[in-house]
């Protein structure tokens, strides 16, 4: 077999290529992606399995004229090599690297920005439209998994493009999950073709035209057709929306992919209207552990692939853990406790929660939205809801937040996964904004815990409240604090002094904490473990403004409307005055990479954290002298 992957710079080059080149490529590009991304981190089993899928694609779309679009993106590396973007896979997720997601500032070929599921078919919309609007002649297309399919965003764009009956839309529904393999093979290859080619549409068409004439025999016929098609394919509810469903067809079949998608297009570019494609994959294809265990090589760090993945060696529970375990402790001791999640059941550690409690467990799917009122209407029957989301997707569910559980007073808990910064993951997935966007909700309770232990009774705290709470806890483990295996409640809105200092009190939240202990052991500081950022502790803040000459305010999230704002309310409703340094994340979006280097980039590393403590001294030193 030739190396036929080192010489495609560009889909240009990839429709130069003949079908028995074409496939292979693909075994080409899919032994590349293993060895590049056990060798960097990332997506795994996603991105084998949609290999053919992104040659076909590519082969037959004139990208980047034809807008491609991939839901979440965390299928586009084989799109990223095809795009001239091969030799740098080796940067992969890393500082001034590449990004795990498509990146519109990256190349051309990353028409939009993703990251967060189900935005594909809104933004392929909008494209297509607007390429209407000026006069232009290409096709937009939206990739979107079976599971991002779930959440209300991907039906209410459906819903909107389905009314634009000429649109070059085509939405690609990549399944790789449900059960409907029979569909799968040669007879539905054929009928793939077959509905998608122009004997059909012509004859569509002019049986339209005809029964036009006579209404009830357009009605029967029609009803006849989506019977004869329900029977074989399910598609008749793509078809209400406005779209004319093709498939399901095999993936990983460039035989039935390519004069598939080549018949597609050109039913959009014809005027026939929204086109809706359905296409069947397997994750992990080709590497036989990923298939075995897609959820496991999903989003794997660095390993050998001749080996597949080890498990890990680390003592450390990751606040994950802690969080998990305390679910079902809680819920052995609460019969009232139910839990949710948006499709996050490991990512959030929720798998023993579901094994022990499954009576009590909801997964609603990628729906933000829906999870956050959801928890609310438990919470009106007396239950007592849990809600695992990640802090970057409840941002997703902030007007539910406000009106269906804040404004009610819902005793609901949020478990806040992935606050602060996440290392590779990058801007889309860093939870910088819950603090403001938190503080500001009445009835709202908001804890940041110092590590592990801590995580656990703030916790057991947030859930003893009567009130809408949450707490908000890093990735990854903490300093390796012993976690009790009681359910201890801390005293609300209260902090605590870790050392005593002189002339700077360093009020920190959350893990920053143990790199505020350490600049203190330089400089001589006092430390406060502010633990709540609602309700905040007014009298610790103002004790401390009123014996020390430098308040430092210290928080792994937005500066703006941020913990050190409510520090700096307290002391102006107070009157009281003493120079005060906000460090936290800056007013900028934080790029992908390793956390400590990303942490030092920010300032927020010790030796960041005790520059900007002396730089602020030293302004203040010469205002006095002035």
């Amino acid at each position: 077999m030739t190396n036929k992957l080192d010489s495609i710079h560009s889909p240009a080059d990839l429709r130069n290529c003949s079908k028995a080149e074409l496939d292979d490529l693909a075994i080409e590009l899919r032994q590349f992606l293993l060895d590049s991304v056990s060798k960097t981190g990332g997506h795994l089993s996603s991105n084998l399995g949609t290999v053919e899928l992104t040659i076909a694609l590519h082969y037959v779309f004139e990208t980047p004229y034809d807008r491609l679009v991939w839901d979440v993106g965390h299928q586009s590396y084989a799109h990223k090599i095809l795009t001239g973007r091969k030799d740098a896979m080796s940067t992969l997720r890393q500082y001034g690297g590449i990004s795990g997601f498509p990146r519109r500032s990256e190349s051309e070929y990353d028409t939009f920005g993703t990251a967060h599921s189900s935005t594909s078919i809104s933004a392929a919309l909008g494209m297509a439209l607007g390429a209407r609007a000026q006069g232009e002649k290409r096709v937009a297309v939206a990739v979107i998994g079976d599971g991002a399919m779930s959440a209300g965003m991907a039906f209410e764009a459906l819903n909107n493009g389905g009314i634009y009956k000429d649109l070059p839309l085509v939405v690609v529904l990549n399944d790789n999950d449900m059960s409907i393999s029979p569909a799968v093979g040669a007879l539905n290859r054929y009928l793939a073709r077959l509905m998608s080619g122009r004997f059909y549409a012509a004859t569509k068409k002019g049986l339209d035209s005809v029964l036009s004439m006579a209404p009830p025999l357009r009605e029967f016929a029609k009803r006849l057709e989506e019977h004869a098609k329900g029977m074989v394919v399910p598609g008749t509810i793509f078809e209400e929306f406005g779209f004319n469903y093709i498939g399901p067809i095999d993936g990983h079949d460039l035989d039935s992919l390519i004069p598939t998608l080549q018949n597609v297009r050109r039913l959009a570019l014809e005027g026939e209207g929204p086109q809706f494609l359905h296409v069947v994959t397997k994750k992990g294809q080709g590497y036989k552990l990923a298939e075995a265990d897609p959820i496991l090589y999903h989003g794997p760090g660095k390993f050998d692939p001749s080996q597949g993945i080890k498990p890990s060696t680390t003592s450390k529970k990751t606040f994950t853990q802690v969080f998990g375990e305390w679910l079902c402790d809680m819920a052995a001791a609460d019969p009232k406790l139910v839990a949710i999640t948006p499709a996050m059941r490991e990512g959030s550690g929720l798998v023993e929660f579901e094994s022990r409690f499954p009576q009590r467990y909801f997964d609603v799917g990628i729906a933000e939205q829906h999870a956050v009122t959801f928890s609310g209407g438990l919470a009106c029957e007396g239950l007592k809801p849990v809600v695992a989301i990640y802090s970057t997707f409840l941002q997703r569910g902030y007007d539910q937040l406000i009106h269906d559980v804040a404004l009610q007073d819902l005793p609901v808990v949020f478990a806040l996964d992935r606050a602060g910064l996440v290392g590779a993951d990058g801007a889309t997935h860093a939870g910088a904004y819950d603090i403001p966007f938190l503080r500001c909700v009445p009835n709202m309770i908001l804890m940041a815990p110092a590590d592990e232990a801590e995580c656990r009774d703030l916790l057991t705290t947030a859930y003893r409240q009567n009130h809408p709470s949450a707490v908000r806890y890093p990735r990854g483990a903490g300093v390796g604090a012993v976690v009790s295996q009681e359910l201890k409640e801390l005293p609300l809105g209260r902090g605590e002094i870790r050392r005593q200092g002189k002339k700077v009190a360093i009020l920190a939240f959350g893990t920053l904490l143990y790199p505020a202990l350490d600049v203190a052991e330089r400089i001589d500081a006092t430390v406060a473990n502010m633990r709540f950022i609602k309700p905040i502790d007014a009298d610790l803040v103002c004790s401390l403004a009123r014996t020390h000459d430098l308040l430092v305010t210290l928080e792994e999230g937005a500066i703006g409307g941020g913990a050190g704002s409510a520090c700096l309310e307290v002391l102006a409703e107070q009157g009281i005055e003493v120079p005060c340094l906000q460090l936290g994340l800056p007013d900028r979006f934080v790029d992908h990479g390793d956390h400590a280097l990303l942490m030092k980039e920010c300032g927020l590393d010790v030796d960041g954290i005790q520059k900007a403590i002396q730089k602020k001294l030293d302004l203040s030193q010469k205002k006095r002298a002035a």
